[in-house]
């Protein structure tokens, strides 16, 4: 059993040991607390029509999200209805996790060393998905490339949206921080 008191990820002692210095010295901080890091990663997973049909599709995605996070997803419900798409007020349609701290370096490495060398026709990540103040949107056709999920006991195959939120003021910034994470960015 891990000592969780005394536990660093690997990625967070990269980030520490050598990501810290590279940022300083290539963007000329002036001391330690200006260097972005990693604040948030937010995964959803949005059930759409299937959700309408089925209630118990929302419930599936929160147990799936809750295995590749290894955290306890929350269902999202609709804000209000929709009688065009046949939705009601609170009706669940999806499910979301906000990972920090120690959870979020454990899954952003098992993001970035498994499940995206086993997506399919895989080039590399878009270098373009940053939304002006440091934070990165990308998104997963399916959410079996995780480790977590058996192929076999899964009923559908979600999308999966990730954003992974810095405290980075520009995208530059952004874009290093996460190159030196060895994210795999196609531009």
């Amino acid at each position: 059993m891990l000592d969780a008191q005394n536990y660093t990820p690997r990625l967070r002692a990269l980030f520490d040991a050598e990501i810290k210095p590279k940022l300083k010295e290539e963007f000329g901080y002036a001391n330690d607390m200006m260097i972005p890091r990693l604040d948030k990663i937010v995964i959803n997973i949005g059930c759409g029509a299937e959700a309408v049909r089925d209630s118990k599709k929302a419930r599936s995605a929160q147990e799936d999200l809750s295995l590749i996070a290894g955290q306890r997803a929350v269902i999202t419900k609709a804000k209000k209805s929709i009688a065009g798409f046949r939705v009601r007020e609170d009706m669940p349609l999806g499910a979301k996790v906000t990972l920090r701290g120690a959870r979020m370096y454990e899954f952003l490495d098992r993001l970035i060393t498994i499940a995206l060398p086993r997506v399919r026709d895989f080039r590399g990540v878009k270098g373009t998905a940053f939304d002006g103040r440091g934070n990165y949107a990308m998104g997963l056709k399916e959410h079996i490339v995780f480790p977590e999920i058996e192929y076999d006991k899964v009923d559908e195959i979600w999308g999966m949206d990730i954003i992974i939120a810095t405290t980075a003021k520009t995208d530059a910034e952004a874009k290093a921080l996460l190159k030196h994470f060895n994210m795999p960015f196609n531009s």
